[in-house]
C-alpha cells in the first residue's frame, strides 16, 4: 500500500500504473478524423490515462458535447474552465457521421457542464442520440451528462431520448465532495440517478468513484450503498491521478488487489457490473458493461439489448 506520508507534497506513482503507449494506424486515424470532425473527446481533454489502449487497440473514444470549455472548475478535473461558445448545433450529426465512420458497437457521449444554459445543454445531447440512432441503429447508446443543475425537467428531455444507459459520476465520497467538485453535490448527484431510474425504469444507471483523495475504506462501502439504495446498476472504481500540480494531490494509491477486493463487495451489493482497477475510468471498456448489464437484466426478464458484436 503506496500512501502519502507527512511533509511530502507527492508520492511516486507506483509500477503498476505505467502506461502502454500505442500511437499505431488506429490511434493516428481518430486522431485526424476528430480535428477534421471538429469534435472534442475526454480521451484528450480530460487527459484519460487510457487513451492509447481505447484508440489504438479498441478503436473506441468517448465524444465530449458541448464545446471543450466547461462552466465549473473541479478540482480533479483537467478539463479547461471558462465562458464557453455559443452551441453548435450541428454536432450532434457529426457525432453521429464518426460514430458511423468508427463503426461503433457502443458509443459514449459526455459533455463539460453548461451552466450558462437554461436545460444545462440537455437539449443538444438529446438530439445527439436520436442522430445517432438514425444513422447508426444497431448501436448502443451510453450519456455521461453533468447534474444538469439539478434542473429534473432537462433530465426528462434527455431521457425521453432513450439511452442504452445513463450515466452520472458520483466522483468521490460524501465527505470530500464539497472539496473535490465545483457547484455539484453528493445528495443531488444520487437524487439524479434516482430520478433518471424512476423516469425510465429499464433503462440502467451507471455511477463513478475516483479514490485516492483521502477517503476511508468505510467511506467507500458507504458510497457504494447509496448508490444502491438508488438504484444505480453499474459502477466503476478508479484511481486519481493528479493532472497538473494546480489540480488535488494524491493521497493514497490503491492496489490492484485492493481494487479487485472492492469489485468483489460490489457485486456481492447487487450491481450489475462493475470495472474496477487502477486505470479504470468511467467509460473504461464501457461496451463490455453494457453486454454485461444486458445479460443480467436478461435474466430477470427485464430489456436493453446486448450491444451487436463487431
Amino acid at each position: 500500500m503506496t500512501a502519502c506520508k507527512p511533509g511530502n507534497d507527492y508520492i511516486r506513482k507506483p509500477d503498476w500504473l505505467k502506461i502502454k503507449l500505442n500511437t499505431n494506424e488506429n490511434y493516428m486515424d481518430l486522431k485526424k478524423m476528430m480535428r477534421e470532425k471538429g469534435l472534442h473527446t475526454v480521451c484528450e481533454e480530460a487527459r484519460c490515462p487510457n487513451i492509447h489502449e481505447c484508440w489504438g487497440e479498441r478503436r473506441t473514444a468517448t465524444f465530449m458535447i458541448l464545446g471543450a470549455v466547461c462552466t465549473r472548475a473541479c478540482r480533479f478535473c483537467a478539463v479547461k474552465t471558462g465562458l464557453p461558445n455559443e452551441l453548435d448545433l450541428a454536432e450532434p450529426e457529426r457525432v453521429a457521421d464518426s460514430v458511423a465512420l468508427m463503426n461503433l458497437k457502443h458509443a459514449v457521449i459526455t459533455m463539460v457542464a453548461r451552466d450558462d444554459q437554461r436545460d444545462g445543454g440537455a437539449g443538444v445531447m438529446a438530439e445527439t442520440i436520436r442522430a445517432i440512432r438514425r444513422k447508426n441503429p444497431f448501436t448502443t447508446v451510453e450519456v455521461l451528462p453533468s447534474d444538469l443543475a439539478g434542473d429534473f425537467d432537462s433530465l426528462k428531455t434527455l431521457m425521453d431520448a432513450k439511452p442504452d444507459i445513463l450515466n452520472h459520476n458520483i466522483e468521490t465520497v460524501r465527505s470530500l465532495t464539497k472539496r473535490v467538485r465545483a457547484r455539484a453535490t453528493y445528495d443531488r448527484s444520487l437524487e439524479f440517478l434516482r430520478r433518471a431510474k424512476e423516469m425510465q425504469p429499464d433503462i440502467p444507471t451507471k455511477s463513478s468513484l475516483m479514490l485516492g483523495l483521502g477517503e476511508t475504506w468505510e467511506e467507500i462501502i458507504e458510497t457504494m450503498d447509496d448508490l444502491r439504495a438508488n438504484d444505480v446498476d453499474i459502477m466503476t472504481i478508479g484511481q486519481y491521478l493528479q493532472p497538473t500540480k494546480k489540480h488535488l494531490k494524491v493521497q493514497k494509491y490503491y492496489t490492484p488487489q485492493e481494487f479487485g477486493e472492492l469489485r468483489k463487495i460490489a457485486m456481492t451489493k447487487g450491481f450489475s457490473h462493475c470495472e474496477a482497477g487502477p486505470l479504470v475510468r468511467s467509460s473504461y471498456h464501457a461496451d463490455e458493461q453494457v453486454n454485461s448489464a444486458a445479460r443480467e437484466r436478461q435474466k430477470r426478464g427485464e430489456g436493453l439489448v446486448p450491444a451487436p458484436q463487431a
